[in-house]
C-alpha cells in the first residue's frame, strides 16, 4: 500500500473489518482522503463501527485533524497512519482510537483527552491486537455507561442550542425535563445561519459526538425544528436520534392527553408531522407489493406506509369535525342559558390551573411543569351579582406553537371564540414576561380572536419585583394575584364582573 502511495502520489486507505477483511479501498489526494458513505451505525450504546481505517501519509506527519474528525464522526474502531517512505517502504506508524473510561467519565474525568495514540518507529514494532482491543474497549464502555446510568431508566438528551436567545433555550430545557427526559448535557452553538445538511458545523458535530458518547446521551433535542433531511443527516452522522422542537411539543402532548378528544388531536397532529418524514428505514425497507390482476410493480412499503398515514388522517380529521359539532352543540345550550363564560387563557406553566382550584375550590392537577392542562376544563363558580357564571381552563400557548398542533386543536381552541371574557394569565415573575404576553397575543390573532374582550391577570406576583409588577400593571391594565396564596382572587372577581356588565350594557 506504501509502494502504491508513492508511485501515484496519493494516499492511499484501505477499511478493515475487525475480521480483516478489506471493506472499501479509498484512494485521496497528496494530502487527504474522502471516504466513503458507510451506512449508519451499528446499534446499541458503547458500539463502535465495526472497522478500522488504514491509510498512508506521504509526509512525514502524524495523525491529522481530518483523520480524527473521520474517527469522531464515524465512530471508526481506530484510524491508523503509516508514512510511506520516499523508496516506497513503511515507515512510522500511529494509530489512534476513543477511550471509553474518558468519554463516560464522571464529571471529574470530563476534561480527560477522550483519544489513546499509539506510535511506533515502524509497522513491525506496533504491539497491537485491533480486535481483541476493539472488544475489551466495547465491553468496557458498556460497563461504564451501566455504572453511570444506574437504576435510571429515563432517557438522557444532549440538548442543543442553535439560537442565540437565552430565555429560547431554557425554555426548550423547561420542556425536556417535562417529557421526562433527563438533560444529561446541553451545548449551545450560535451560527449566523443554520448548517443545511447537519444543523451544526462539523467541529461541533464532533464535539456532539464525543460530549454524547461521553454522557450516555440516547437523543440529541433541538430548540429549533429540523429538514427532514437534517435530522436524517444528524442522526447517520452521530448515532443519536434526532429530535426538534415540535417533535418535542407533541411527545409532551401525548403523555398529558388523557380524553378522546385530546388523544384524538394529538394523534392527528403526531401523523400530519410524521408523513413527510416518513423513509424507507421507517417503512421496513422499499420492498415491491403487489397483487392479483395488479399492473406494474405495485406499491412500496413506503408508499403503503404513507397511505396508511393519510386514511388515518382523513379519519381522525372526520372524528374531529364530528366533536367540533358536538361541542358548538354544548356551546348553543350554554347560550341559551344564558351563562356567561369567562376562558382561562396564557403562556403554559403561568398558574391557570392553579387558579381554576383557587377560584372554584376543584382539584385539576397543577404542577410547576409546561403543558400540564391539556384536556378542556370547565368548571362552575357564581359571581356576588352576576350570578352563575362558567370558567374554563384550556391548554397553554407556547411562542412558535407547531401549526400542526393548532390545526389539530382548533376544535378545543375555536370554543374560545364564544367565551364572554377571556381572563389572560401571565407570570409576572417571569424575566421573558412581556415575549410571552405578546406570544399569547400572536397566537389569538392567528386565531382570529382579538376582537373578544380580555383580562389581564398577574400571577405569582407575591414573587415579582414590586416596582417591576407596578410597571407591569399599569402597561396591561392588568390585575395583580398570587393564585396559589389565594391573593387579589377578590379584586379578580369584582375586576371580571364588572367587564362582563359591561359587555352585556353594549
Amino acid at each position: 500500500m506504501t509502494g502504491l502511495a508513492r508511485e501515484l502520489g496519493r494516499q492511499v486507505g484501505v477499511l478493515l473489518t475487525r475480521e480483516g477483511v478489506v471493506r472499501h479501498v479509498v484512494v485521496g489526494d497528496a494530502d487527504r482522503l474522502m471516504l466513503p458513505d458507510i451506512g449508519r451505525l451499528r446499534g446499541g450504546a458503547g458500539r463502535f463501527r465495526g472497522l478500522r481505517l488504514v491509510h498512508c501519509h506521504l509526509r512525514d506527519e502524524p495523525i491529522s485533524a481530518d483523520d480524527l474528525n473521520d474517527l469522531a464522526l464515524l465512530r471508526l474502531d481506530m484510524v491508523a497512519v503509516i508514512q510511506a517512505l520516499a523508496d516506497g517502504l513503511p515507515g512510522a506508524a500511529e494509530v489512534a482510537y476513543l477511550d471509553p473510561a474518558a468519554l463516560a467519565g464522571r464529571d471529574g474525568e470530563a476534561h480527560r483527552d477522550p483519544l489513546v495514540h499509539l506510535r511506533a518507529r515502524n509497522v513491525q514494532a506496533l504491539d497491537l491486537d485491533a480486535a481483541a482491543t476493539m472488544a475489551a474497549l466495547e465491553d468496557e464502555f458498556a460497563r461504564v455507561l451501566h455504572r453511570a446510568r444506574g437504576s435510571d431508566d429515563a432517557e438522557r438528551a444532549l440538548v442543543i442550542g442553535v439560537r442565540s436567545n437565552d430565555a429560547h433555550f431554557e425554555e426548550t430545557l423547561e420542556l425536556v425535563r417535562s417529557a421526562g427526559v433527563v438533560v444529561a448535557a446541553t451545548a449551545r452553538q450560535r451560527r449566523g445561519r443554520v448548517h443545511p445538511k447537519t444543523v451544526v458545523g462539523r467541529g461541533k458535530l464532533q464535539e456532539l459526538i464525543l460530549e454524547g458518547m461521553r454522557r450516555n446521551a440516547e437523543v440529541a433535542i433541538f430548540d429549533i425544528d429540523l429538514k427532514p433531511a437534517q435530522a436524517r443527516a444528524f442522526e447517520d452522522a452521530t448515532g443519536m436520534k434526532a429530535i426538534d422542537r415540535t417533535q418535542l411539543i407533541l411527545d409532551i402532548f401525548a403523555q398529558r392527553a388523557h380524553s378522546r378528544d385530546g388523544k384524538l388531536q394529538v394523534e392527528l397532529a403526531q401523523l400530519r408531522y410524521s408523513l413527510p418524514r416518513l423513509t424507507d428505514k421507517d417503512a421496513g425497507l422499499s420492498r415491491i407489493t403487489g397483487g392479483i390482476g395488479g399492473r406494474g410493480p405495485g406499491e412500496t412499503v413506503l408508499e403503503i406506509g404513507r397511505r396508511r398515514i393519510r386514511d388515518r388522517i382523513a379519519q381522525l380529521e372526520g372524528q374531529v369535525a364530528k366533536l367540533s359539532r358536538q361541542r358548538d352543540l354544548r356551546r348553543r345550550r350554554r347560550r341559551q342559558q344564558g351563562i356567561p363564560v369567562l376562558s382561562i387563557i396564557g403562556y403554559t406553566n403561568a398558574g391557570k390551573s392553579t387558579l381554576l382550584n383557587a377560584l372554584t375550590h376543584s382539584e385539576v392537577e397543577a404542577a410547576d411543569r409546561l403543558f400540564m392542562t391539556l384536556d378542556p376544563t370547565t368548571r362552575r363558580l357564581r359571581f356576588p351579582r352576576q350570578g352563575e357564571v362558567i370558567f374554563s381552563d384550556t391548554v397553554g400557548f407556547i411562542s412558535e406553537l407547531p401549526p400542526d398542533l393548532v390545526a389539530a386543536f382548533r376544535a378545543t381552541l375555536e370554543e374560545l371564540g364564544d367565551a364572554d371574557l377571556l381572563v389572560h394569565v401571565a407570570d409576572a415573575s417571569d424575566p421573558a414576561v412581556d415575549d410571552k404576553i405578546a406570544a399569547v397575543g400572536q397566537l389569538l390573532g392567528d386565531l382570529d380572536l382579538v376582537s373578544l374582550p380580555l383580562l389581564m391577570v398577574l400571577n405569582k406576583s407575591d414573587r415579582a419585583d414590586p416596582r417591576t409588577l407596578e410597571g407591569l400593571c399599569r402597561r396591561y391594565d392588568a390585575v395583580p394575584i398570587s393564585a396559589l396564596q389565594r391573593r387579589g382572587l377578590g379584586t379578580l372577581i369584582e375586576t371580571a364582573e364588572a367587564r362582563l356588565a359591561s359587555r352585556s350594557a353594549q
